[in-house]
């Protein structure tokens, strides 16, 4: 079976985007990623795209008029590496409905809850004030609806009387790491897809809750 090609989508540091790229590497992941596109210069995402040999692009949104715009030269430029899945990797942009669109059925996100809860941002602080037992993340299809794509699966961490943001943070990252590169190990291996019923994984359809992973 031929490796998938993915295209990577990052804002910041890329420590998912480091995560995905060892997994490629070491055969887990039958796929190669492609290019690393970031919106804003001087990430060091983009240095560890380039210490890879991966292409490293900028396409910084602040040349752009409107979100559109944007958007339009996104697609364009994401669409010159044929992907078979793209990866929003810490990417800090809301997209429009037309690129949405566009990827459907090959568009991840991770997002730091466990969906449906908490939404948006500052997701730890606000399982923290609500007295939440458990917080965790989330792998999940992109629709147009803000962090309320079908989910694919989730990881779970129990919230400490110790726990402030930042530590709290640094488990669910912890987790994050573990659970985007299986997400993308199944759909490069051919065993999950999006459909009109929902999330398939090995020809079953998963509840709306995703897949729920346990650590080892």
């Amino acid at each position: 079976m031929e490796p998938k090609r993915i295209v990577v989508l990052i804002s910041g540091s890329g420590s998912n985007l480091q995560a995905i790229l060892d997994q490629t590497r070491d055969g887990s992941i039958n796929g190669n990623i492609e290019a690393v596109i970031s919106n804003r210069p001087d990430v060091f995402g983009l240095t560890r795209a380039e210490q890879a040999g991966i292409d490293a692009r900028l396409l910084d949104h602040k040349a752009f008029t409107d979100r559109e715009s944007f958007d339009a030269a996104l697609i364009e430029l994401i669409d010159s590496y044929t992907p078979d899945l793209v990866i929003l990797a810490g990417f800090m942009r809301i997209l429009t409905p037309e690129l949405v669109r566009h990827y459907h059925g090959r568009l991840f996100n991770i997002h730091p809850s466990l969906l449906p809860k908490y939404k948006g941002l500052h997701t730890h602080r606000r399982a923290l004030e609500a007295g939440d037992a458990e917080h965790g993340c989330t792998v999940h299809f992109v629709t147009e609806e803000l962090d309320g794509g079908p989910l694919v699966v989730q990881a779970k961490t129990d919230i400490l009387a110790t726990d402030d943001e930042q530590s709290l943070q640094q488990r669910v990252h912890q987790l994050e790491h573990q659970i985007y590169p299986l997400a993308v190990q199944w759909f490069c291996a051919n065993r999950l897809g999006l459909d009109d019923t929902g999330v398939q994984l090995d020809n079953e359809r998963l509840d709306a809750s995703g897949y729920q992973y346990t650590t080892r």
